[in-house]
């Protein structure tokens, strides 16, 4: 950037011709990853009323039309399957310049371009955080049809079976990651990046396609765990187990491997370095692992829904439910309560990134 300069090229000619190409890799990244969100989603397109692979999916299965349903799950997959295709053949390249190690010895002054900049940033934040809140307060405190006595039906056993749930399904995943993650962020070689992979099969998975294949497990194969806790569990850690390998390898790449010699060099085992030094250094990571799962987890509805035990409803269970019967006030006091849930997770997560 500072090389083009110097040969006076004005700031958007060097943008466009140094820097748009080196971040082209990780803006296409980035949006492919959207995409992939995007077609896994239910809650929205389904509260809309919007007709997407997985909203279709969902009906279907209420109509029992199950073969229908395993037909829009495998064309869902084959999209899915090209997507994440595209986004593999996208990685770190000399070439390019994508994922090169970021320069932070130049400041770019905005200038007359800091107050709109900052307006913005300002905007995201009202649009996706305000509005939304602002809405559902609004629905707390509204009389009328679908309005009156909105929080006063909320009964807490929702959150407190959200919170159980999820608790769970973030403990079983951290467990079932830690041996994952220390392999692969331990070495270089093929078969840790061979058992690293896998695990993110579930999470690149629809929910309502993981449920859909679980529900027909459950019925025709183990109708003893069809619609349990155990088999509800089950499907988050497969859905979510990628997050908390992420955050834990991350942090045992981070571990000074002198460190793990010298308590070796002192007469510990194996297991003892690696509980008295390893396991500590990682342990921010872990936490945040397990905040991540324990967050998506709570939002996850799909799955939720498909296989929820008879009687045991989540916060998102509860907010579907009142909202299909069109009792929006009823869905406010949940909504707000799963909000605040999900901002403290978040700084729970930004906390152990900063350690």
């Amino acid at each position: 950037m500072e090389a083009a300069r110097t040969l006076d090229t004005d700031y958007r000619a060097a943008f466009r011709r140094i820097v748009l190409p080196q971040i082209a890799p990780g803006v296409t990244a980035g949006a492919l990853l959207v995409a992939l969100y995007t077609l896994s989603d239910f809650g929205t397109p389904a509260i809309m009323h919007f007709d997407t692979f997985t909203r279709a999916i969902f009906l279907e299965l209420n109509t029992f039309a199950r073969s229908h349903a395993t037909l829009l799950s495998l064309q869902l997959l084959g999209v899915t399957a090209v997507i994440l295709a595209l986004e593999s053949r996208i990685g770190p390249g000399e070439a390019d310049g994508y994922g090169s190690r970021t320069s932070t010895d130049t400041v770019v002054e905005l200038g007359w371009w800091t107050v709109p900049a900052l307006l913005f940033l300002a905007m995201v934040v009202i649009v996706t955080l305000g509005v939304p809140v602002g809405i559902l307060g609004l629905w707390l405190v509204r009389s009328g049809p679908g309005y009156a006595a909105g929080g006063l039906a909320f009964e807490w056993t929702f959150g407190l079976n959200s919170a159980a749930v999820a608790g769970a399904a973030a403990l079983v995943t951290t467990l079932a990651a830690v041996p994952v993650a220390y392999y692969s962020g331990r070495t270089d070689s093929r078969l840790g990046w061979l058992i690293e992979r896998p695990t993110y099969v579930g999470y690149a998975m629809p929910g309502v396609v993981l449920g859909l294949a679980l529900v027909f497990f459950g019925t025709q194969y183990a109708p003893g765990l069809y619609q349990t806790l155990p088999l509800l569990i089950f499907a988050y850690v497969v859905r979510f187990i990628p997050q908390a390998v992420g955050a834990t390898r991350s942090s045992v790449m981070g571990v000074d491997r002198a460190l793990v010699g010298a308590a070796r060099t002192l007469g510990e085992t194996p297991r003892q370095a690696f509980r008295r030094v390893t396991l500590p250094l990682i342990a921010p990571g872990l936490v945040a692992g397990a905040a991540l799962v324990f967050l998506t987890s709570m939002k996850e509805l799909p799955a939720t829904l498909l296989l929820q035990p008879a009687g045991f409803d989540t916060l998102v269970t509860y907010i579907w439910r009142v909202q299909e019967a069109g009792y929006y006030g009823q869905a406010a006091l949940p909504a707000l309560v799963l909000v605040a849930i999900s901002s403290v997770s978040m700084l729970v997560i930004l906390r152990g990134e900063d350690t």
